[in-house]
């Protein structure tokens, strides 16, 4: 070869080469580093992601429940009967009077016998009222000898008492005792001037505070019998066909001065000391008897029998019950002033002989008895007072549970009466009745019968349920959710398509199935539903401020407990990488879109909402594209 043809390395040109292979290396290294990276983005699960935040959730419960009646009607028919029309079907409204079937007649069989019940019913009844009074004069007038006794043996010792004190003490003692008597004489003229109003049953003369609310009860009373008086009158004009215009039945408005005579029977105070007690009262003192006097009662053609036998005996319950309880109130509180009573004449006669006492002792001696003494004695006869007096007080215990014993009797055979004196009024009408009506407005929930069909006694032609008492719904949820929930919310109609219905929870009761922990909830319905009706509820559980609130579907749960997965970044030289970590939360409240939650997270972590595919704790992840 020859010298022109060879090539000649110099230094420098070995670290040209060597260069230019360096960077076309380092070239090739970061054009296989962008790929590779583009590569493993691609094969990433992609997220979408939303900040937790803090503020305001109301956590709810949903649940569907059928609408029931709270009461039905069942529609009856004593007698068999046969039905020839049928004027109603099932879902039908119908209002009160309205037609619901019409039916044969026949004649009834009952009627003779059942009126022959009725007077051996009523004997046994005036029989049962023929009970004499309790009379304790004998027991009232040993207490009282008793009692003279004791303070004749306290004055005699008190007399002791003051002779061995200093003149200024006996006096400070006289001098207070008188002011202690001239109070107590102010009250025991009040106690006295209220019993007696009480035992008159005219309050003009009591005081007010003794009495309660015994004079509202009163004027309910006389109210009640002077309407149940002019609904009896009434009712009986229609059905005996009496004149148009007639005065108040004379024998019904003496109801009033009977049950006082009643009343004044079964107290247990004695004659004497009403007596007693009724000199003390100022012979000048005026005493209101009046009673109220109905209105004549009009008789009107246009009447239906039914209707005023109903309201009839609708306003004898009601003056049933306001004579009950304003006698109870009145038994009780003539008790209570009579206890009283005796304690402030005990008081006052001790007073009274604590004055004479003192009074004797600036003119006469001492006894030649020590205070120890006359102890002793006041001790002996205290128990035998006490003694007295209890079986005085377990006397009239027996006696009163014998007289409430014997007025329950008298109360279930006026009961019988009544209700044989109904069945009488129903057979007499039974042949006259060709229409079945409804008694109430509701809606028609069943119809058990068919034309043609004859009637069994007690059989339900068929069922209404009462539309004013109203509907409810109940509800079965978990028993921690039922702890957020309170009587009285008002719960979200999710269907509620009209806009008219509302459900309010009433209550909240254990489920009684067995093994069962969850609670039952009760609203009442209101609105445009019926028995039967689905609706979807949403209860609110209560408002809260919350430090961390999260979407309800980013949260998870598994064996370990409830988290959230939450996006973490890491530089590095070709930008930030993103990851997957697991924070462990405890749910706090929740609604349909929202959990509040607490935990290891706080406002302003990003939460992994959604995927493109499963992601697990550690995972890297990419960011979707916004």
């Amino acid at each position: 070869m020859s010298e022109k043809n060879t090539e000649i390395y110099t230094p420098n040109r070995k670290r040209e080469i060597i260069k230019n292979v360096l960077i076309i290396f380092l070239i090739i290294m970061l054009i296989l580093t962008f790929c590779s990276n583009t590569i493993m983005n691609k094969s990433l699960a992609e997220i979408t992601t939303e900040t937790a935040t803090s503020g305001k959730l109301t956590e709810r419960i949903r649940g569907s429940g059928l609408v029931e009646s709270n009461q039905s009607y069942d529609v009856k028919i004593d007698g068999n009967k046969i039905i020839d029309t049928i004027m109603i079907k099932t879902g039908q409204e119908v209002k009160k009077d309205d037609v619901l079937f019409t039916i044969g007649s026949e004649e009834n069989k009952e009627l003779e016998t059942a009126e022959e019940s009725l007077i051996a019913l009523e004997l046994e009844y005036q029989k049962a009222l023929l009970v004499a009074p309790e009379d304790y004069s004998a027991e009232n007038q040993a207490i009282s000898n008793a009692r003279d006794d004791l303070n004749a043996v306290i004055a005699k010792r008190d007399n002791a008492i003051a002779n061995k004190g200093t003149s200024q003490q006996a006096l400070y003692n006289y001098n207070s005792n008188k002011n202690e008597l001239a109070k107590k004489s102010k009250i025991l003229d009040k106690l006295q001037s209220t019993i007696i109003a009480i035992d008159s049953d005219s309050y003009s003369g009591a005081a007010v505070e003794y009495t309660g609310n015994l004079v509202y009860l009163h004027d309910e009373y006389i109210k009640a019998e002077s309407e149940y008086n002019s609904a009896y009158q009434l009712y009986t004009a229609m059905l005996t066909g009496m004149p148009s215009e007639m005065p108040p039945d004379e024998n019904i408005d003496n109801n009033i001065s009977e049950n006082t005579d009643n009343t004044e029977n079964n107290e247990n105070n004695d004659i004497s000391e009403n007596a007693r007690i009724a000199e003390n009262i100022s012979e000048n003192e005026e005493t209101d008897n009046s009673e109220y006097i109905p209105e004549p009662v009009q008789y009107n053609d246009s009447y239906d029998i039914e209707e005023l036998k109903a309201d009839m005996e609708y306003k004898e319950e009601i003056r049933n019950n306001a004579l009950n309880e304003y006698n109870n109130t009145k038994y009780s509180i003539r008790n209570n002033l009579m206890n009283q009573l005796y304690s402030v004449e005990s008081e006052i006669d001790n007073l009274n002989v604590q004055i004479t006492n003192y009074e004797s002792s600036q003119t006469t001696g001492g006894s030649s008895m020590s205070v120890e003494d006359y102890d002793e004695e006041i001790r002996q006869k205290q128990q035998a007072l006490e003694t007295l007096i209890a079986e005085l007080n377990k006397s009239k215990s027996e006696n009163d549970i014998a007289n409430k014993t014997n007025m329950l009797e008298i109360d279930a055979k006026k009961k019988e009466v009544d209700k044989m004196k109904e069945k009488i009024e129903k057979l007499k009408s039974e042949s006259e009745i060709t229409e079945i009506k409804s008694k109430y407005n509701g809606i028609v929930s069943a119809i058990n019968i068919k034309v043609g069909e004859e009637t069994v006694p007690d059989m339900p032609l068929a069922v209404i349920d009462i539309a004013d008492e109203g509907y409810t719904l109940e509800l079965t949820v978990d028993a921690e959710k039922a702890k957020k929930i309170k009587k009285g919310i008002e719960a979200e109609v999710v269907n509620n398509w009209n806009g008219d219905i509302t459900a309010i929870l009433t209550d909240i009761k254990n489920d009684t199935k067995a093994g069962s922990k969850n609670r039952v909830l009760t609203f009442s319905v209101t609105g445009d539903v019926s028995t039967g009706t689905m609706i979807d509820l949403s209860i609110p559980c209560g408002s809260g401020n919350y430090d961390t609130i999260v979407p309800k579907s980013a949260v998870y749960k598994d064996s370990k407990g409830s988290f959230v997965l939450v996006v973490n970044s890491k530089s590095s030289p070709l930008g930030n990488r993103y990851f997957a970590d697991r924070v462990d939360v405890e749910v706090l409240a929740s609604d349909e879109i929202s959990s509040a939650v607490q935990g290891g997270i706080t406002s302003g972590n990003y939460i992994i909402t959604t995927a493109s595919k499963p992601v697990s704790p550690k995972d890297q992840v990419r960011m979707k594209d916004n």
